[in-house]
């Protein structure tokens, strides 16, 4: 099995572990602490186990463990919050999918034991995700947590997983990390995520990112650290020491102290060091995540996802409920902004109370966003109902998009239907490359963009970025990425409207400012990357910034296109960036 946990002797190759690994920073900061390797797994029933002839018994029992796994992913989701229960809660469908639990349940008909039958129905499973690729190939580590889970329930192991409480901060190593794993963790107890797989918008640089913790991915060899080994990683430019001296970490503790306290210096509305506006919102996924974003100083909200009211239930949530939601973010920001993504269901994230349409040989390809909002009207009224009536009796500024739209007709049609709603401030998300090639066209049916880098990057070159092995092409830094931002910029400022940036490309200090070199009006991230984008964008004046700008679209990689932006923005050293 691909899980792993902790306990076992130290092989050849960890003995002879180097003492620099490199991977690709994709949280800022330096984290130092004993490895915490997660290298073991839960043992595969033995073919051929058979129950003892009370089929009926057993199938509860294997229901049962399913449930029960489902149960624990929604509560872990729950205490979470944020990307942790999006992300769980499409886990926990997964557990209570009807066709698995039908293949379970002939399996043990035939006398094949629980945890055997488990086994073998997830392996067929498997197969299909993994022949399917996209979207669903990479929902492969998901689907062994969750059959690893069950068969620990069955056969009485400790569930699989990582401590929430240690003595000391430790550096968690792995080679790939299940949401489950990452969900309930803090600060407090890790010190820095450092994975072998996963790429810049994996979930576990996400979720690093929200919770402000250094992490590298795609760092070859890391599992071959011994267990306990003291770690220092700097999740800005991947390097990660085993066994650092104390000169080594006390540098890097001074340095991230300094950093510290030059971002922390610069505060209010962000703009850049001539004055320039450029509002610098949060990501949010729900009420919850309402607290940091204000710590951080956001202005307002992004992108304020939406798919935390929809996963993981059998029923459709009522408008009244969705009303409650929207309004305690609007509330929470009088006179504010706020961006509201529609439901962004399909691919990964299906919807149990929706019935199939067939199966989609590549669902990241398919009926996802508003397309998926074409099919079932009833739904899209619903969502724009509860948003209309949350919306008049605020004071902030809501705005509402739409994701996934790839042509002017869609655009239009989405526009219209906000409007019939009530709503006037109707956008569209820029991820498809279509929609960025052709802004000038959509931009006349809709009142705003808001790019999302992360899908608009694996989009444009052709690389799933849940997919390690592409990681290095899933790069927003890519310079035909920079071109297709600087379309739908273009475009959008040719018309007088707004054009902001949601996707992971905002939270980084020197992408940010060549976005608004490109002409972004405004910035969306994570909590936690609110404070160094405002102190950078304070360093440096807009023509500074369109410099940069120019320079890394005349690049020909990512690292050159970096190279040359970070030339051009001299107080880049000075914020230790």
């Amino acid at each position: 099995m691909d899980r792993r946990e902790t306990g076992h002797p130290l092989s050849e190759s960890q003995e002879q572990a180097p003492r620099l690994l490199t991977g690709t920073g994709v949280s800022p900061g330096s984290g130092y602490g004993p490895a915490y390797l997660v290298i073991g797994d839960i043992p595969e029933p033995a073919p051929g186990s058979r129950h003892d002839g009370d089929a009926q018994a057993e199938r509860g029992r294997a229901e049962q463990a399913l449930d029960d796994v489902a149960a624990d992913l929604e509560s872990r989701g729950a205490r979470a919050g944020g990307e942790a229960e999006e992300v769980l809660g499409a886990q926990a469908m997964m557990a209570r999918d009807p066709g698995l639990a039908e293949e379970v349940g002939s399996l043990i008909a035939e006398g094949v034991a629980a945890p055997r039958a488990v086994f073998e129905a997830f392996g067929k499973y498997r197969e299909l995700l993994s022949a399917a690729g996209g979207y669903l190939g990479e929902r492969v580590a998901d689907l062994d947590d969750i059959r690893d889970r069950a068969i620990a329930l069955l056969t009485g192991l400790p569930l699989p997983g990582v401590p929430t409480s240690a003595a000391k901060p430790f550096v968690l190593i792995a080679k790939d990390l299940a949401p489950a794993d990452t969900a309930l963790l803090s600060k407090d107890v890790v010190a820095a995520f450092v994975t072998e797989q996963g790429g810049p918008t994996s979930h576990t640089a996400i979720l690093a990112r929200s919770m402000g913790v250094p992490a590298v991915v795609g760092c070859a060899g890391a599992t071959a650290v011994a267990q306990g080994t003291a770690v220092l990683v700097d999740g800005a430019s991947g390097r990660v020491r085993l066994s650092p001296d104390e000169g080594e970490v006390a540098a890097a503790r001074n340095a991230d102290e300094a950093r510290r306290a030059v971002l922390s210096a610069v505060t209010g509305p962000g703009a850049t060091a001539d004055g320039h506006a450029v509002p610098l919102l949060a990501n949010i996924g729900g009420p919850r995540d309402l607290d940091a974003a204000l710590a951080s100083g956001a202005e307002g909200v992004g992108l304020y996802r939406t798919e935390f009211l929809f996963l993981d239930r059998d029923a459709a949530p009522t408008p009244e409920e969705q009303e409650e939601a929207y309004r305690a973010v609007f509330d929470a920001f009088p006179g504010g902004r706020v961006v509201v993504r529609t439901l962004d269901a399909g691919a990964d994230k299906p919807l149990a109370f929706l019935p199939p349409h067939g199966e989609e040989p590549n669902p990241a390809l398919g009926e996802r966003g508003v397309r998926l909002f074409r099919r079932y009207p009833d739904v899209m009224t619903d969502q724009l109902g509860a948003l209309a009536r949350a919306a008049a009796g605020t004071s902030a500024t809501v705005e509402i998009m739409a994701p996934m739209v790839a042509t002017a007709e869609e655009a239009a049609w989405f526009a219209q239907a906000c409007r019939t709603a009530g709503l006037e401030n109707a956008g569209i998300m820029i991820e498809v490359p279509s929609a960025a090639i052709r802004a000038a066209d959509l931009i006349e049916r809709v009142d705003f963009f808001s790019i999302g880098t992360n899908d608009l990057t694996q989009y444009a070159l052709a690389a799933d970025r849940q997919v390690s092995e592409v990681a290095e092409l899933q790069d927003p830094w890519h310079p035909a990425v920079l071109d297709l931002i600087g379309m739908a910029a273009s475009a959008a400022a040719d018309a007088g409207k707004g054009c902001g940036v949601c996707g992971e490309a905002a939270a980084d200090p020197v992408l940010a400012c060549v976005l608004v070199g490109m002409g972004v009006t405004s910035l969306s991230m994570a909590a936690p990357a609110l404070p160094p984008v405002r102190a950078v964008l304070a360093r440096h004046t807009r023509e500074q910034c369109r410099q940069a700008a120019a320079a890394a679209r005349a690049a020909t990689s990512p690292a050159e296109a970096r190279t040359a932006a970070r030339e051009r923005l001299p107080e880049l050293d000075s914020l230790a960036l």
